[in-house]
């Protein structure tokens, strides 16, 4: 080839990146806030997206310098080949290795699909290495260097990409520094029920039936069926009618339903086809319960001795066999607000979770309360930030509004979804304003799944959610929500992608 053609080649290629990194590089920077979010989305660079997003930005102008100085030309080159290389395997590491694909090219290349977005890369890698061979000194075809320092750029690229995904993917899911990773999609509404009223919680479910109970109507159990088409509304009776309750529940486990209240204390229990219930011996005051048979429950209830919340199970027989556990919960203020939570029972697994409102953490436990593991959520409030004040009478209150953490919580099969209250880094205020945020987590050790968000319905918040076998179901001002898990619910607890389906949504 012609001195003056290779000059011309190599000036060509030069170009084509100064033209490419001086655009790319100038898209992320007008829109830099847009470009850390879409880092911190990534299944591979999450955790380092206050590093990369200025860094990406900062070589591709360095390069762009390098190329403009003839004497530089060929270090410029280099680094382009090294960079290029390392878009390349990040595209083919989204496409084959990770759990969603995400989106995080802005300008023209936004337009692409990551299958064009790889060829297109391949071309310039290839441009690169043509240049590259072209620049070699007359007369010297042998030079080591000619093939070594392409392969060393390459090389150095593709080992960068690879340690960062490898590094990124343990620190987002086992020591987060509360940086979401937003799934593509993982739940699409699916069915909605209008309620008459906004006062109905999730009192069960049984395949596919949904049961809801009603705060301001505490006799009444409302049976929405598989097909969310039909609703019905059954009353319940109680052996002994006249009780002085103050904030009954219902809670169903098919095909038996139970109405308590632990400031009285009692338990109803009956059956689903009678709906008639009897007064069990249950004699210990609660706050929460959760079934566990129907003869075998755990509650929360405040210890008077300790003056703090502490967890116990009953077994009903003619004499209550009650079992206290004083050492669970852990005491950081005053024992009472600062150790509140939501007691839950995992059916899938048999174990018991108990989910901290107001710190990041919660605790695994199996049916008899014996303390498994402690495992903690991404955000950072490790210490509950509660200011208690004592009454004159020896009661406390609450001295300011707390810092709530988690606001509600649901389980099943291993997987604990958290109705987050904090945002994370790099998260949009947009988001926050208009939906839900949840995140999901392994209860068998510690490792961040992923999370979602649950628009809002006009100007209602989600209140209450349950997970089940197939179904995420949601209520939302006078609406009842279901929501069809994209992928089995195994899926979210292994964290093992899913490309076909991501794929079909990008």
């Amino acid at each position: 080839m012609k001195t003056s053609l290779k000059q011309n080649t190599i000036l060509a290629v030069c170009l084509l990146y100064a033209l490419l990194f001086i655009y790319a590089a100038t898209s992320k920077l007008l829109d830099f806030s847009n470009f850390r979010v879409q880092i911190a989305q990534s299944p591979l660079l999450s955790a380092y997206a206050g590093v990369i997003a200025p860094a990406v930005i900062g070589i591709e102008y360095g390069i762009v310098f390098l190329l403009w100085k003839p004497a530089l030309r060929n270090l410029g080159l280099y680094m382009a080949l090294g960079l290029m290389s390392a878009f390349t395997v990040y595209i083919y590491l989204i496409l084959n290795y990770s759990d969603f694909i995400p989106c995080s090219c802005g300008g023209i290349l936004e337009k692409m699909g990551w299958a064009e977005h790889l060829i297109f890369n391949i071309v310039f890698v290839l441009l690169a290495l043509t240049a590259l061979l072209l620049s070699r000194p007359p007369g010297r075809k042998q030079l080591p260097g000619t093939v070594l320092f392409p392969l060393l750029s390459i090389l150095t690229g593709t080992i960068l990409v690879v340690v960062l995904f490898l590094s990124s993917e343990h620190i987002i899911k086992h020591q987060n520094n509360f940086t979401r990773r937003f799934l593509q999609h993982p739940v699409l509404e699916d069915k909605t029920y209008a309620l008459k009223f906004n006062s109905y919680y999730f009192a069960g479910s049984h395949e596919g039936t949904i049961y809801l109970g009603n705060y301001t109507a505490p006799n009444i159990l409302t049976i929405i069926d598989s097909s969310f088409s039909l609703a019905q509304s059954r009353t319940i009776r109680l052996d002994i009618p006249r009780q002085p309750f103050r904030s009954p529940k219902i809670k169903v486990d098919y095909p038996y339903f139970f109405v308590y209240d632990g400031s009285v204390p009692a338990i109803f229990k009956g059956l689903l086809d009678t709906m008639e219930a009897k007064k069990t011996a249950m004699d210990t005051y609660f706050s929460q319960l959760e079934i566990i048979t129907p003869d075998y429950f755990t509650f929360k209830t405040l210890s008077t001795r300790e003056k703090t919340n502490i967890l116990g199970t009953v077994a009903l027989k003619e004499v209550p066999n009650v079992s206290l556990h004083y050492d669970l919960l852990e005491k950081q203020v005053n024992g009472i607000f600062d150790t509140d939570g939501l007691l839950l029972h995992d059916s899938g697994t048999d174990e018991l979770i108990y989910g901290y409102f107001y710190r990041n953490e919660f605790l695994v436990m199996d049916r008899n309360l014996k303390l498994i593991r402690r495992l903690h959520t991404i955000d950072t409030v490790s210490r509950a930030q509660v200011k208690v004040s004592q009454l004159p009478d020896g009661t406390y209150k609450m001295g300011a509004p707390p810092l709530e953490v988690n606001k509600d919580m649901t389980v099943y099969n291993g997987v604990l979804l958290i109705h987050s209250n904090l945002m994370g880094k790099y998260e949009s205020r947009e988001i926050w304003d208009n939906a839900s945020v949840v995140d999901i987590y392994a209860t068998d050790e510690q490792r961040y799944l992923g999370s979602f968000f649950i628009n809002d319905r006009g100007k209602n918040k989600m209140t209450q959610m349950l997970l089940t076998d197939r179904y995420f179901y949601a209520l939302s001002g006078t609406e009842l929500l279901r929501y069809r898990l994209r992928n089995a619910i195994g899926v979210f607890h292994r964290g093992k992608p899913k490309n076909q389906q991501s794929r079909q949504n990008n």
